[in-house]
This record gives structure tokens, sequence and C-alpha cells, in this order.
């Protein structure tokens, strides 16, 4: 099975789930948005599976500085502009577990997913 994960190297979250997957012995593959941003096509494909509302991180430093009339009647398809345009608004991680999509860290759902 092959796992990848999304997010920034920075990202405290992120480095808990590295941390967590490295001390399980689990593979998988970094692609960090910063260096290689993220695909609409593969945005969607996440959308279709967990819904544009759990992939949005309004709380990040991101979100909140956008300009009010950015935020103002979002919708999937703003939504997914924004997120296209400035990655590091999507929640982190998101795990690629084969065709599954696992977003946010939590140690008992990656137990519960991943674990081995």
């Amino acid at each position: 099975m092959t796992i990848t994960m999304y997010g920034i190297t920075t990202c405290d979250t992120i480095r808990k789930a590295r941390t967590w997957l490295e001390g399980h012995d689990v593979p998988y593959r970094f692609h960090d948005y910063r260096a290689e941003g993220i695909d609409a096509g593969k945005l969607d494909g996440w959308i279709g599976k967990v819904g544009w509302e759990k992939l949005l991180n309004k709380g990040s430093t991101t979100f909140r500085e956008l300009p009010d009339k950015d935020k103002a009647g979002l919708d999937e398809k703003k939504a997914k502009k924004l997120m296209v345009a400035k990655p590091t608004m999507i929640k982190r991680p998101v795990l690629e577990v084969g065709d599954r999509i696992l977003v946010g860290f939590k140690a008992d759902v990656y137990e519960a997913e991943v674990g081995k």
C-alpha cells in the first residue's frame, strides 16, 4: 500500500504525524506544498471524498490574513481556487492511504488505518 503525506515541513502537526509513522515503521512519501504545490485534479479527488469544508483550514494564518472579500461567499469553487493558490490553507496533514484520505493527525486513527 502506497502512503503519501501532504503538508509543509514547518508544521508541528506534520512533525507529530511523521514521528508517529516513522516510529511505527510505516513507509511513506512526503509531498511538501511549498516545494511541489497541489494539483487542482488531486484537490478535486479529495473534495469528492471528504468535502471542501474538511480540507479548508479556516484557522490557518494564511486564511486569516486573506482580505474579507476573499472569505465572503465561500463555496466549493472559491475554496478550491484559494487552496490551489495557497496550499498552506489545506488542513494538515492530508494522508493518502491507498484510495482513502485522512485529514489531520490523531494517533488512534493512524493506528486503526495504517498501524502494523
